[in-house]
């Protein structure tokens, strides 16, 4: 039986699976480029100041969990990028769906954001500690700020692009205004508005530990680490930081798409 075949006859059909030395290529890379960075440095005999190896940076990175140094930091860092994002999140949205019902409020709003969106946030950050201090005011502040555009630009983009013949459909069966809003256009803008709070969640994993890095009198997170160990020299340190971030932002937006996934099945494609 044929494919079209089969979905004639009701039966779903099966994802064709990726061979084998394809699904294992990424691992592999991974590993591969480890090993050659472990072989270069051992060969090179380079100073750990300026390059440790990997199998040195494993061994600080392990006496940091250990220690309790890295989960408090990570915890305090993953609080702090959690806050800034829902504000951000929630706003966003907000922002982004009221303009895209009402183009009174588009006009007023849309020359700001052209304005604000381009302008590097982190040139905010000195206004933002003579005005707050290096609180956590600050931080939440900056992160809340940077991720607001992506949000609200996505969001408004994806209220703007909905299908009109879904519109007038829902229209001619006699739906109010209110319901088409709730029930056709709002769910047809979600996988703009997911997009865009991918976006913002990974502005505000770099903000936050910008911030954390230049108010450094907080004396918490991932940025503090960085920066207290850079001063130092403690290069393996730096590195093990480094690697842990980039393990944690990896979850983070997974994650994200899982919850994705699970929230609206039917606007995010499978992974």
């Amino acid at each position: 039986m044929t494919a079209s075949g089969k979905a004639r006859s009701g039966r779903p059909a099966r994802k064709r699976r990726d061979p084998l030395w394809l699904r294992v290529l990424p691992s592999l890379s991974v590993v591969l480029f480890i090993a050659l960075w472990e072989l270069a440095v051992k060969a090179g005999d380079v100073a750990p100041i300026i390059l440790p190896a990997p199998s040195s940076i494993a061994r600080y990175l392990v006496a940091m969990i250990l220690d309790g140094s890295l989960p408090y930091n990570l915890a305090v860092t993953f609080v702090r990028i959690m806050a800034g994002f829902l504000v951000a999140g929630v706003l966003g949205v907000l922002v982004g769906v009221l303009m895209g019902m009402s183009k009174v409020l588009a006009r007023v709003i849309d020359p700001w954001i052209a304005a604000l969106y381009p302008l590097p946030k982190i040139s905010l950050i000195p206004l933002l500690i003579i005005w707050l201090g290096t609180g956590e005011a600050y931080i939440l502040t900056i992160s809340a700020i940077t991720a607001f555009f992506p949000v609200v630009i996505s969001t408004y983009a994806g209220i703007r692009q909905t299908s009109q013949e879904l519109v007038k459909a829902a229209r001619d069966l006699g739906a109010s205004t209110r319901q088409i809003q709730t029930n056709v256009v709002i769910p047809a803008a979600i996988p703009s508005i997911f997009a865009g709070l991918h976006l913002g969640m990974g502005v505000t994993i770099i903000l936050v530990v910008a911030a954390e890095m230049i108010g450094g009198s907080n004396q918490s997170g991932m940025g503090y680490l960085l920066i207290r160990f850079g001063q130092v020299m403690e290069t393996e340190k730096v590195f093990a930081s480094l690697v842990a971030l980039a393990v944690f932002g990896g979850v983070i937006m997974k994650g994200q798409q899982a919850i994705d996934r699970w929230v609206a099945p039917w606007a995010v494609g499978k992974s």
